[in-house]
């Protein structure tokens, strides 16, 4: 662990804890736009940890996880680096918009260039002032507008040591995903930067549950990598997730409204019935049904779809009892946990 960490302007020494903001492109009023930025540095050497969250910037459960986890009164580092970024994407935020002013969607615009399009130049900012300078990152994401995702962790599961980190989230559900051109995963895993990509919850709302989850992932990533002391072990530290290697969305039939017949988290069997599409008249009622056995991970909410939306996302499992069963774990679990953060 390098003495001296710099990022931009900033240097920070072994044992500080430093408040800082990285320049980001202007507004049209000439008002100046940052990205904020929080560096823990331990006095014992280890890994340097990145926290992200905004990206996208309706995403918001991914702020309140940060904001949450640096005020407990007792997180304190062991040993290493951690660099937590609770607004990546500030344009999209200002906006409450997935994208940024340019329509791009940053995390398909990685590496970027420092002379590139708006997204292109956060990109590059974000990646060389950050990402390349920690060994490994927990990226936090929500649904899209309009739908939700149960917890889960997205990873490359072909990597022994990045599975052993997903598990040690401790989250049910584990989605083997494949790197996206573009993405900060892709460009991070050619520099050798293993990366977590949380999900769970939707865009331009808080949901506790998915928060408290977040907040406890990573605190066990963090105790896995020696960056915190170990715990004592609570009920959610004794889900065992079940890895899914497919998933594939359920898509509309027809167009128009619909009653749902199913949550996130249920277990659903191979032509069961999900939804009703029906006409606003009660001229017909259309059944959508399960293409595949599995758990609902990732669900629309508004009650309005075109023909060949995605409705539901169905992670596929062999022993899907099993995996229902964890997952009502976890919501007892979290719901009884209120007392767990210790922030004023």
């Amino acid at each position: 662990m390098a003495d001296i960490l710099q990022i931009g302007e900033h240097k920070i020494g072994i044992g500080q804890r430093v408040k800082l903001e990285l320049p980001v492109a202007s507004l049209y009023s000439d008002i100046d736009v940052t990205m904020p930025v929080e560096v823990i540095r331990a006095r014992k050497p280890g890994p340097t940890l990145f926290i992200s969250a905004a990206i996208h910037g309706d995403e918001l459960n991914g702020i309140e996880i940060v904001r949450r986890l640096l005020l407990q009164k007792s997180f304190k580092l062991s040993k290493g680096t951690l660099i937590a970024v609770p607004v990546v994407n500030v344009h999209g935020l200002l906006n409450q918009s997935r994208y940024l002013p340019d329509r791009r969607d940053l995390n398909r615009s990685f590496p970027g260039s420092a002379k590139g399009s708006l997204a292109g130049r956060l990109a590059h900012l974000f990646l060389n002032e950050i990402v390349h300078k920690c060994d490994y990152g927990i990226d936090l994401h929500t649904g899209a507008i309009h739908r939700s995702n149960y917890p889960q962790v997205r990873a490359n599961l072909a990597d022994e040591e990045t599975q052993m980190l997903a598990r040690a989230f401790g989250v049910p559900v584990l989605l083997n995903s494949d790197l996206r051109d573009g993405s900060l995963r892709q460009i991070a895993a050619e520099e050798g930067t293993k990366i977590l990509l949380y999900e769970a919850g939707q865009a331009l709302r808080f949901d506790e549950l998915s928060i408290r989850a977040g907040i406890k992932g990573i605190m066990n990533v963090m105790v896995q990598l020696g960056m915190l002391p170990p715990r004592k072990r609570s009920k959610t530290d004794r889900i065992e997730p079940f890895v899914a290697y497919s998933s594939s969305w359920v898509r509309a039939s027809t167009s128009g409204m619909v009653r749902d017949l199913k949550k996130l988290g249920q277990r659903v069997k191979k032509g069961e019935v999900l939804a009703e599409i029906c006409s606003p008249n009660g001229s017909f009622i259309e059944p959508i049904v399960a293409t595949r056995s599995g758990i609902i991970i990732g669900k629309q909410n508004i009650p309005l779809v075109q023909e060949g939306s995605a409705m539901y996302h169905v992670a596929n499992f062999e022993q899907v009892g099993d995996v229902v069963e964890h997952i009502e774990q976890l919501n007892d679990a979290f719901q009884s946990e209120g007392e767990m953060l210790d922030i004023e």
